[in-house]
């Protein structure tokens, strides 16, 4: 068998692992919570071009991958990790788009299938491919739209028709999934890359580049132009409200993505080294690859860090340079004859070999898995460690040591994600998803004290809207009976005297849906809830 097919079914392995193996381990957060619920609406309401979200408009994020959603809600209604498999589909497209522009930029499939590996190996990519969520759609997107748009910016004239116009189309698509975001944080700091260090001339391609702008602004703005049209003024209620988080809403300092270095994980000390730009550029012959890698990192974090809204998950484009800056670091180190990058590849070759025995000894001392299980998987972290510092110190080969470090991956994803996630979890946890399998609560409508605000995570789990309801108004409360309420304490502090002597209440349950145990800061009380069935007084 040759080494290229050797190389595609390890990275055909790595991807299926990285994105679908135990992809349901992890909880799901606000931002997952937030596209289900919608997506749920749209199957069950129809509302597919105007989505709403707990029965309010929902105009605040593109509509595609909630619409892929919905659509995974037709097919199989409760399935998070098939929801997730949504997500790791989008994956898998960006990681073939950034190997296919790896390897056009360096013409070399084994920076290709380093950079590859980098990439489906860093922390921040693992989690957002396993999350059903909006980032990872605009950024797989846009990786193909740069990859079609380069090669038509340096590809012959007659070339252009081939590459502009799937460049708008995934363009347009990107807009679709999340607005401007991947426009500004992944294209851009590209194309300027990009046109810096490698040949490229819009000479007799304009009718391409037109089309292709054509092509993007129709499939990216024709859902905008149908709500501009038909929801006017909640449109320009959201515009005010997005354009005022992004000034007023986690506002951080410029520095705050320092240490955006650490998001790659694994990486971190490659990753932290390959930024001495004026050291490698000196001993890395010819550089341009390593130049044009770094300074794509680069303008990502300087774009990213003039925004006033910052949080980590925004750093989620960054990765795909940082992965392609590592490769260049690794190519090189293979053949490389200075003391300090002989002394960075083994210092980085034993901490990692360290991190896998750690977790070869936490497997069976924490009782991740049962002790049998636990001492094959530490066998196996110990066979995989001694492999990495072979090849660090008695036979230098970086792309097997990278290897080495992909097996680690696929062994911690498809042996400990679901321990390790169940640890960590809330073990007194009794979630509100337990009233969809409740008979008397089949059919019944759902609502909490007007007073009272609640978290969209319960509206996901419960699996219907939660609405606010006036309890103080006995006309709203008796037209609405039957109905579960969802409330913060009993319903006897909740209903007004007079109205409990002229209503039957059944206490359901008490729920408790934190994620998090109760020692822990992130545990919050907005996660505990009664749950009673209010209905008519037999007598009446």
């Amino acid at each position: 068998m040759k080494n290229s097919t050797k190389a595609c079914l390890f990275l055909v392995l790595l991807l299926i692992v990285t994105f679908f193996v135990s992809n349901a381990a992890l909880p799901t957060d606000i931002m997952e919570a937030r596209n289900l619920v919608t997506a749920q609406e749209i199957a069950h309401q129809g509302n597919w071009l105007v989505p709403t979200m707990n029965d309010q408009l929902r105009l605040e994020k593109p509509p595609l991958p909630t619409w892929v959603a919905a659509a995974i809600c037709h097919i199989n209604a409760d399935s998070l990790s098939a929801q997730r498999a949504a997500a790791g589909v989008m994956g898998i497209v960006w990681a073939l788009f950034m190997y296919l522009f790896a390897r056009y930029i360096s013409r070399s499939r084994m920076f290709a299938f380093v950079s590859t590996v980098v990439f489906l190996t860093c922390y921040h990519i693992v989690v957002m491919g396993r999350t059903a969520t909006w980032d990872i759609y605009c950024h797989a997107f846009m990786m193909g739209a740069i990859y079609f748009l380069c090669r038509g910016l340096s590809e012959p004239p007659e070339r252009q028709y081939r590459y502009m116009p799937v460049a708008g189309l995934l363009m347009g698509l990107s807009f679709l999934s999340k607005g401007p975001v991947s426009f500004y944080a992944l294209l851009l700091p590209a194309v300027i890359a990009y046109v810096w260090y490698y040949p490229c001339s819009l000479r007799h391609k304009w009718g391409g580049f037109t089309l292709m702008i054509l092509i993007a602004l129709v499939v990216g703005s024709w859902w905008y132009v149908y709500l501009l049209v038909f929801q006017h003024n909640a449109v320009e209620a959201v515009i005010h409200k997005e354009s005022g988080a992004w000034t007023g809403h986690n506002v951080r300092p410029w520095y705050y993505y320092w240490r955006f270095f650490t998001e790659t994980g694994i990486w971190t000390v490659i990753m932290l080294a390959a930024l001495a730009v004026p050291y490698w550029r000196k001993h890395i012959k010819p550089n341009r690859l390593y130049s044009f890698s770094i300074t794509f990192t680069l303008l990502v974090l300087l774009l990213l860090s003039f925004m006033p809204e910052k949080k980590i998950r925004y750093l989620l484009p960054i990765m795909a340079p940082s992965a392609m800056s590592i490769a260049c670091l690794l190519l090189y180190l293979r053949d490389a004859t200075d003391k300090f990058s002989r002394n960075l590849f083994k210092v980085n070759g034993t901490l990692v070999a360290l991190i896998v025995e750690a977790l070869a000894v936490a497997a069976i001392v924490m009782h991740w898995v049962p002790l049998a299980g636990g001492i094959v998987l530490a066998i196996a972290f110990t066979v995989t460690s001694a492999y990495m510092l072979y090849y660090t110190f008695k036979k230098v080969d970086p792309v097997r040591f990278t290897c080495g470090v992909a097996v680690v991956f696929m062994l911690i994803e498809c042996f400990l994600l679901a321990p390790i996630g169940r640890l960590f979890g809330n073990p007194q946890a009794h979630s509100i998803r337990a009233t969809r399998h409740i008979a008397v609560l089949s059919g019944v409508n759902f609502y909490h004290p007007s007073n009272e605000s609640k978290r969209i995570e319960l509206v996901y789990e419960a699996g219907r809207k939660i609405t606010p309801i006036n309890l103080n108004d006995s006309n709203e409360v008796k037209r609405r009976l039957p109905f579960a309420l969802v409330s913060s304490k009993p319903v006897s502090e909740e209903l007004p005297a007079t109205m409990l002597h002229d209503v039957d209440t059944l206490r359901i349950d008490r729920y408790d849906d934190n994620k998090h145990p109760r020692k822990d800061r992130h545990y919050s009380a907005d996660f505990i809830n009664y749950v009673t069935l209010i209905k008519k007084h037999n007598s009446k």
